[in-house]
């Protein structure tokens, strides 16, 4: 191990939020994620793999909005208003809108003061700037203050940092963190690996569709003698590719006909 320990968010992993339970999803007859099994608890999990390995299936299975062909997703969190937030990799508001009344317009079923929300992801400044006048990661801190209006104890965050400085990047991680320190089970899908290191207390690791490996990363730093999420990923992905497979690095992709972006 390195010098660098991970941060560790408060542990709470006796608290099972959602139980993914050996979940299959296939299109037009190709598995896109196999008999796949997680427990989502608080903390940060970080969800890795080649792009076409299934992490926005996987993410998107666990919020409802794709179902499974097999299996099932139980969730067991707490009784809230909103039980899951979610962020999708392509947030789209309307560009008229400005900050505040984007989250207003969200807010008003739960009662969600959109000046708090805006205040709490760090775009108070900007709550009178409509959408189409924000950058590229004020629109995602926007994306995330909508999905964790109603104060969600599972967030689900796909690919929140794809195409964003590194600040913005780094910046999202916090606010990943922030949550889970608050006993918030957040999900997150990402090639981001040096900000895995830094902030997941979980990762989840998909290859073609199946999980490869998932745990703490204490505990799969020692069972894969890796010292950094790179290494692992390399041990993982790379060590088990077979000579007829290309070899992926983290920011290449898998393509499967018609699902390489699933």
């Amino acid at each position: 191990m390195t010098d660098d320990q991970p941060h560790v968010h408060n542990d709470h992993r006796d608290q099972l939020f959602v139980r993914i339970e050996r979940v299959t999803r296939t299109y037009g007859g190709v598995a896109v994620l196999s008999d796949v099994s997680i427990d989502v608890v608080p903390g940060v999990t970080a969800v890795i793999g080649p792009n076409g390995s299934g992490k926005s299936t996987l993410l998107r299975t666990i919020v409802g909005e794709t179902a499974p062909t097999e299996g099932a997703i139980r969730y067991r969190g707490s009784d809230a208003a909103r039980p899951i937030g979610y962020l999708p990799q392509r947030a789209s508001f309307r560009e008229s809108f400005t900050a505040r009344e984007t989250l207003a317009f969200y807010g008003r079923l739960l009662g969600e003061d959109p000046d708090a929300s805006l205040e709490r992801v760090g775009l108070s400044d900007a709550a009178d700037r409509s959408v189409d006048a924000l950058s590229g990661g004020m629109r995602r801190l926007l994306g995330i203050a909508q999905a964790t209006i109603g104060d969600p104890p599972v967030l689900v965050l796909d690919e929140p940092t794809s195409g964003l400085d590194p600040g913005m990047r780094e910046r999202v991680f916090e606010l990943a963190g922030e949550y889970a320190d608050a006993d918030t089970a957040v999900v997150v899908s990402t090639h981001d690996l040096e900000l895995v290191d830094r902030y997941a207390d979980r990762v989840v690791v998909l290859r073609h569709g199946s999980v490869a490996a998932s745990g703490t990363l204490p505990e799969l730093y020692a069972a894969h003698d890796a010292d950094t999420a790179a290494d692992l990923y390399r041990s993982i992905v790379h060590g088990a590719t077979s000579e007829t497979e290309p070899s992926t690095d983290p920011t290449e992709s898998i393509h499967v006909t018609g699902v390489s972006n699933r």
